[in-house]
């Protein structure tokens, strides 16, 4: 057997086929430290080296197990980010949300933010590294918050992103306010079929009661108890819910803007607090 069949046992479980090319190439990196360098100069794969690749291709084509919970990290903002499957895995719809929110901090010299619903951290280390603001992230799960604890840890941030377990608001003290409220909540509706890859992600993070929309209501209720004055609101969003999370902002917040993703999609909403 060689890399070309390792690449064929891929495509055959349902991958496409430049994708399973490019998972062989993480592999490769990742458990084998062998490198396009190495090809290239004509090195060869040792004896345990292909072992190791081919274990690990067995289990990405029998379980479906998302490479990146394989190789244990993924690529976000320009960082390796830790993830396990207690975590959602970073996607790039999330940078324009963060993207986004660093701008607004940046030009407005934000200083404190809430993410809700961290996960991995990945959005909270992102801001924290790329603006003068601490950002406070919170989770309901425990096993979520310590991988988002290693992630700031690796990127030297711990001074600025801290994290603390609490479902939503419930864990936020009296008095505590925030110039941004930021989250990228479960969204998508309960019993919706997914692919074998996302259902190996947490299910508490990725399902939503009221058609998707229950975590958007309950952020969106609460949040004037917690951010100040012309601060800023921000969601990712699921697909067809734009109109009716910005139906439930209209009350408390001005300057509403739904930004687009690369397909065209509704990704992201903004809100201005004004009450």
């Amino acid at each position: 057997m060689n890399i070309q069949e390792l690449t064929q046992i891929l495509i055959d479980c349902g991958i496409e086929q430049n994708e399973a090319k490019y998972e062989i190439k993480l592999l490769l990196e990742h458990f084998c430290k062998y490198t396009e360098l190495d090809k290239a100069c004509g090195e060869k794969l040792s004896e345990e080296q292909f072992y190791t690749l081919k274990e690990k291709v067995i289990i990405r084509a029998e379980t479906r197990l998302p490479i990146q919970y394989i190789i244990g990290e993924s690529w976000f903002m320009g960082e390796y980010f830790k993830v396990t499957p207690d975590v959602l895995i970073p996607r790039d719809e999330t940078e324009i949300l963060v993207r986004k929110a660093i701008e607004l901090i940046n030009n407005n010299d934000f200083k404190t933010v809430l993410d809700i619903g961290t996960g991995s951290g990945c959005i909270a280390c992102s801001i924290a590294k790329n603006t003068a603001a601490t950002v406070l992230g919170v989770d309901i799960s425990s096993d979520a918050l310590g991988v988002a604890l290693d992630n700031a840890t690796r990127l030297g941030i711990n001074n600025k992103a801290v994290f603390r377990k609490s479902d939503l608001f419930s864990n936020i003290r009296d008095g505590e306010k925030f110039d941004m409220i930021i989250s990228n909540p479960p969204y998508i509706p309960i019993k919706t079929t997914l692919s074998p890859e996302v259902m190996h992600e947490p299910a508490q993070a990725l399902f939503a009661e009221e058609n998707g929309l229950i975590f958007y209501r309950k952020i969106i209720e609460n949040t004037p108890l917690y951010l100040n004055k012309n601060g800023y609101l921000l969601f990712e969003l699921g697909i067809n819910q734009s109109a009716e999370v910005k139906k439930m902002m209209q009350d408390n917040f001005a300057e509403i803007v739904v930004i687009k993703d690369l397909a065209n999609i509704d990704r992201v909403i903004i809100g201005k607090f004004i009450k």
